[in-house]
């Protein structure tokens, strides 16, 4: 399958190494010609995972969008969602009949491509959707070298337009076959754990975080009161994928930590993780993904949910609040809320229902 990979950090990296080993043919793109020259030059990406490390060929590697795009099957967006509003003005115009966009993960950005694609017209029959998490737990370790821990075993993922999700979820699965359906993308982004897992383990481990060269929230930063605030948050999470009438699974972030094998990526030996040091990592507190993309964009996108649904989410509100302090800036304004989203007038259960609808073809 011809497959487009946009973006060239961590999961996009992992992406087209894993899916040209596939036998797929990957077209990564990186807009950076800089970062992008020691893969230009030598071709390849070296791949460590459970089976060793290998160099595998990158068929096609551009910093053309064009060139990615065009005659591709599948798109992967595997950017932060940082990107999402620019890239997706860029790219409403590239979309070809048929083709299946998917973020890995979005934070409901999927409505912001479709979104712009029908501004300009649309392509015709492209199908957006977006997963609940990464496909990969993956850190570089090079330009060009990426160590893969472990492969999401279940991969909750939505598509709109409703009627384009049986055409959609076969492509994808031809690509990632642990994907399993959501009701649609706003029920995937409800299940993206980075907002409830990132926003506790950075404000609540400031001051090592601004003290020490380097911390691992993941290892040193799990101490049992900032573990029960993340369980507090994910159970606001949950209250609000209820409220819209979401099922189950909700993939409680206890069970990723307690080991149990039904979450997203199976059983993670977090042992082996502090080990190999992958997560000791500079933070910068004002401008990390952390930050920017999970507080200002995940966690802002629940608050704003929970205030339409009037469901309590003190934590999540609390949150935003002390990262919009430390950053200087509102989050809440600025965020990924449905009020930026262009539905300031519409009630969450009726955005809901939009994504069902055929307008959206």
């Amino acid at each position: 399958m011809e497959i487009a990979i946009l973006g060239g950090g961590n999961g996009g990296y992992a992406a087209a190494a894993e899916l040209a080993e596939k036998g797929h043919h990957v077209r990564l793109w990186r807009r950076d010609a800089s970062a992008l020259a020691p893969l230009l030059e030598h071709g390849t990406i070296s791949l460590t995972d459970a089976e060793g490390e290998r160099a595998i060929t990158i068929p096609t590697i551009t910093t053309s969008l064009k060139e990615a795009i065009s005659g591709a099957t599948l798109v992967l967006i595997t950017l932060p969602a940082t990107a999402h509003e620019s890239l997706a003005k860029t790219c409403a115009s590239l979309w070809e009949e048929g083709q299946v966009v998917l973020l890995t993960p979005g934070s409901f950005g999927s409505h912001i491509f479709r979104k712009e694609a029908r501004a300009v017209g649309d392509a015709g029959n492209t199908a957006f959707g977006e997963t609940a998490t990464l496909p990969h737990a993956v850190r570089k370790r090079g330009p060009r070298h990426v160590m893969v821990w472990t492969y999401a075993t279940r991969l909750p993922t939505g598509f709109f337009p409703e009627a384009d999700t049986s055409r959609a979820l076969a492509i994808a699965t031809a690509a990632y076959p642990a994907i399993t359906l959501c009701e649609d993308p706003l029920a995937a982004a409800l299940l993206n754990a980075g907002p409830i897992m990132h926003p506790p383990l950075v404000l609540m481990n400031a001051g090592p975080i601004e003290h020490f060269d380097a911390w691992d929230i993941h290892q040193e930063g799990t101490q049992p009161s900032i573990m029960g605030v993340i369980n507090a948050l994910d159970a606001e999470r949950i209250c609000v994928r209820e409220a819209l009438g979401y099922g189950a699974p909700h993939y409680p972030i206890a069970d990723h930590y307690a080991g149990r094998g039904e979450w997203m990526y199976g059983v993670i030996d977090y042992a082996k993780f502090a080990e190999s040091g992958d997560w000791r990592e500079h933070i910068d507190i004002n401008t990390h993904r952390y930050m920017r993309e999970d507080i200002a964009i995940g966690l802002s996108l629940l608050s704003s949910l929970a205030r339409k649904l009037e469901v309590d989410a003190p934590l999540a509100n609390a949150f935003v609040s002390i990262a919009s302090a430390v950053t200087g800036r509102d989050l809440f304004e600025e965020g990924r809320t449905l009020e930026r989203l262009g539905h300031a007038g519409v009630s969450a259960q009726r955005l809901r229902k939009l994504l069902h609808s055929p307008e959206h073809r």
